[in-house]
């Protein structure tokens, strides 16, 4: 009985860790992602910054998400932009942003 309390437990456990880390996953990104739609409506103003934000969020790496989410905080500075420039130039991100421009088009 002592081990599958125990087990019930360290299940019960594990569920609550992992509901914490994917709560703080999504604040993370969603502080990134009013950073990143700022630098990016900054750079290129009346473009809809939104899919090209969520792009750049995509390729990004949890510690750059921290890192850029850290900037709604602190503020945004040039490191924080030539970061979000570097992601948005990744193969996978010019991939993105080029698929959803083209559906924003229509074609």
């Amino acid at each position: 009985m002592r081990v599958i309390a125990t087990l019930a437990l360290s299940a019960t456990l594990l569920t609550a860790c992992t509901a914490v880390n994917e709560a703080a996953d999504v604040v993370a990104r969603d502080r990134a992602k009013s950073v990143v739609n700022g630098i990016v409506a900054n750079r290129f103003p009346g473009v809809n910054a939104a899919p090209i934000t969520d792009c750049i969020i995509d390729a990004a790496s949890a510690g750059e998400i921290i890192s850029i989410a850290s900037a709604s905080a602190t503020g945004v500075t040039e490191s924080t932009v030539n970061k979000v420039v570097e992601i948005a130039q990744r193969p996978e991100a010019v991939n993105c942003i080029a698929e959803n421009s083209i559906t924003l088009l229509g074609i």
